[in-house]
């Protein structure tokens, strides 16, 4: 199937597009929310600025695509493989992220508010600026993670790895931060609330 196939048959009301092969298809600001891609194989793809509300991506190959300024709002993405994927400025608010593979991703200023990272791999990945109010990173490996700027507040990280990231100037408060390895991590500037629980080294 190629794109014009594609956004035909969405056209006409299909939304099961599931186990479709789209590698690296160009879909900038195309309009497919509702659609299902669980499985598909949209490795390089081109979804700047595209409308993907309710999309489900679900063990997606999601692998070095562009989605930058998407609208991804409660999108499930949960175990999808989005290695080194452009979410920068994406819409991820409420989304499903849960056991995603997000390693090296760009998430730069992404909003992420509410959004379920259970158990993400974000290791490497620039999360600079992101809004992760009241989101849920429970167990999520930040490994190396740029979160520099990044909002955080109300957030759970219970069980987080953040060894060597950088959270310079984020935002922490209400955070706890007792079960969060942080070894290495650096915390210049953080607005924190309970330092009493952090051990950075």
């Amino acid at each position: 199937m190629d794109v014009s196939e594609l956004l035909a048959r969405y056209e006409a009301g299909e939304r099961e597009f599931h186990n479709c092969d789209l590698i690296e298809a160009n879909l900038i600001g195309a309009n497919l929310s509702g659609a299902n891609f669980s499985k598909a194989n949209l490795s390089g793809a081109h979804f700047s600025k595209a409308n993907l509300i309710g999309v489900n991506f679900s063990k997606a190959d999601l692998s070095k695509a562009i989605l930058m300024g998407a609208n991804l709002m409660g999108a499930n993405l949960c175990e999808a493989d989005i290695m080194e994927a452009n979410f920068s400025k994406a819409n991820l608010c409420e989304a499903n992220l849960g056991g995603a593979d997000l390693i090296e991703a760009d998430l730069f200023e992404a909003n992420l508010t509410g959004a379920n990272l259970i158990g993400a791999k974000l290791i490497g990945a620039d999360l600079t600026g992101a809004n992760f109010r009241e989101a849920n990173l429970m167990g999520a490996d930040l490994f190396e993670a740029n979160l520099s700027g990044a909002n955080l507040s109300g957030a759970n990280l219970s069980g987080a790895n953040l060894t060597l990231a950088n959270l310079s100037g984020a935002n922490l408060m209400g955070v706890d931060l007792s079960r969060v390895t942080l070894m290495g991590a650096s915390i210049d500037g953080a607005n924190l609330n309970n330092l009493e629980s952090i051990h950075c080294e």
